[in-house]
């Protein structure tokens, strides 16, 4: 990893998350109207969440969880729906303490949110981690060797989502459409999937590691892709 350029886009990226657009995700992650754009990032961002989590088992007694860039904290209330202990940590201060503020007392007990960077080392170890969006800001080698990273305190599986390489998005990204001007993300890194398929295989972390299930989902604005990554 090249720890200056993640570090320079680690911050980049809770700028934008804590100041410049936390009025728009929190009405994006609400139950609020939104105009066409962003209607299609709300259904896109709610299908990859359903997708990921059907992907984990559906008994979660007894597991830990970790939610990296959990953002309002969705996917972590299902999680612990469904009986995990949630770890839940997000770049941005501001919407972590939105996320606490919207938590089900069903599960209040059960979610754990921090603000802060999902690879430290001091918030354990885990049974399955989920960073949905949260990598894809990130070149195709460092979000592989934070993912690797990961891994090292992971025993089951990781569960991410990418920016997939399409003539569709690449397109949106030159012309700046992913957001209206006022809101506009740090730039996306498309990423090809056999690329983050050779680069994981040469980590040792990962060696014991096995390709799993993949889904792209594709709703207007939103274009993202799940992999799946499990022990052997």
């Amino acid at each position: 990893m090249n720890e200056n350029t993640y570090q320079e886009r680690r911050g980049q990226i809770e700028n934008y998350f804590d100041r410049t657009a936390a009025a728009a995700w929190e009405k994006l992650t609400s139950d609020a109207p939104l105009g066409r754009v962003r209607a299609t990032v709300r259904a896109g961002r709610d299908n990859m969440r359903a997708t990921l989590l059907s992907w984990l088992p559906p008994d979660l007694h007894g597991k830990r969880i970790l939610d990296a860039g959990c953002g309002t904290g969705a996917l972590s209330v299902e999680a612990a729906r469904r009986g995990a202990e949630v770890v839940a940590i997000d770049l941005s201060p501001t919407l972590v303490e939105l996320a606490r503020n919207r938590l089900p007392p069903d599960v209040a007990s059960r979610i754990d949110f921090r603000s802060g960077d999902m690879l430290d080392a001091a918030l354990g170890k885990f049974d399955h981690v989920v960073a949905m969006d949260s990598i894809i800001h990130y070149q195709t080698e460092d979000a592989v060797s934070a993912l690797a990273k990961l891994a090292e305190r992971t025993s089951s599986s990781i569960l991410f989502t990418f920016a997939p390489r399409t003539p569709l998005l690449a397109f949106m990204i030159a012309v700046g459409r992913i957001f209206p001007r006022g809101n506009r993300a740090p730039w996306l890194e498309p990423m090809a999937e056999e690329k983050i398929a050779s680069l994981m295989a040469q980590h040792a972390s990962l060696a014991q590691w096995n390709r799993g299930r993949t889904q792209r989902i594709s709703s207007g604005f939103y274009q993202s892709q799940a992999m799946e990554w499990q022990t052997s």
